[in-house]
């Protein structure tokens, strides 16, 4: 559990640091997505509300929180 905690921080990091590439932080909202958990979907929420965030990378998180709650949680 504790890996994948550091997997999700790690990810929230690239993801957020608006010095990397456009490419490489909308790569890290999706495997974020992919995680599927409880902690991955609050992370990608978190995105959602982060004014910093291009709109369009706050877009691409809120389709990823989606999928993370269509399955039935």
């Amino acid at each position: 559990m504790s890996e994948q905690s550091n997997q999700l921080k790690k990810l929230n990091a690239i993801a957020t640091d608006l010095e990397l590439p456009a490419e490489l932080r909308f790569k890290a909202i999706q495997l974020i997505g992919k995680m599927g958990t409880h902690e991955a979907l609050l992370t990608l929420l978190e995105m959602v509300s982060n004014e910093d965030l291009t709109p369009e990378e706050r877009d691409l998180a809120l389709q990823q929180s989606r999928e993370i709650i269509k399955p039935g949680h």
